[in-house]
């Protein structure tokens, strides 16, 4: 198994596997049929995650051991056309959007992640009509702004809001803003970095 990034979804041998978490809620509304979420932290010997419940302010953090994933899915896979197609959530308004974006051959990888790709993950409804499209975009190498203009006017026709996180070797940032204010908060395993170049890490 390739190392798990961030927004990776991971599927648990079982709850033993899940460590350092300790919120009630957690071992009565999760098990391991449910995925965790990759969340950014300190690199290590586990793969930092995340647990969410059924309210947006349920949500724990832990670690888990990489002989503990059973099943990974990345935000990537859930771009298909025809996953999209066929999802039971389908007529969404955040589903058409990615309909939308996966009828382009982007210059880059791009994946759906937040609560639109656990739904494409697990056909669980914790998506609405109102629900925001969460992106992220894989961009190893410096982009110009100029790079992002078809993506962008693509986004701003779509039927829904959607954010766009640029992934770098350093850490990802917000589209939107790098485009708007030529500084951006890159977030890295460290925590957040202001910057203007977000291919390197300069304070």
């Amino acid at each position: 198994m390739m190392t798990p990034r961030p927004h990776d979804l991971l599927w648990l041998r079982d709850r033993a596997s899940l460590q350092g978490i300790t919120d009630p809620w957690v071992d009565t509304q999760w098990h391991c049929g449910l995925p965790v979420v990759v969340r950014r932290d300190v690199d290590g010997e586990n793969v930092p995650v995340g647990v969410r419940g059924l309210r947006r302010d349920q949500r724990a953090a832990g670690w888990v051991a990489r002989d503990a994933v059973t099943r990974r899915v990345t935000p990537e896979s859930l771009t298909d056309l025809a996953l999209l197609l066929n999802s039971p959530f389908v007529s969404q308004p955040p589903v058409q959007a990615a309909i939308q974006l996966a009828q382009h051959a982007w210059p880059w990888p791009w994946g759906i992640t937040g609560s639109v790709g656990y739904a494409l993950a697990t056909d669980i409804p914790v998506l609405h009509a109102d629900s925001d499209l969460d992106l992220t975009l894989r961009a190893p190498a410096p982009l110009q702004p100029t790079q992002f203009a078809g993506w962008q006017a693509l986004i701003a026709r779509l039927l829904c809001r959607a954010d766009t996180q640029v992934e770098t070797p350093n850490g990802a940032f917000s589209l939107n803003e790098w485009l708007r204010d030529g500084r951006v908060l890159l977030k890295t395993n460290q925590g957040p970095r202001l910057v203007s170049d977000p291919w390197h890490r300069e304070a």
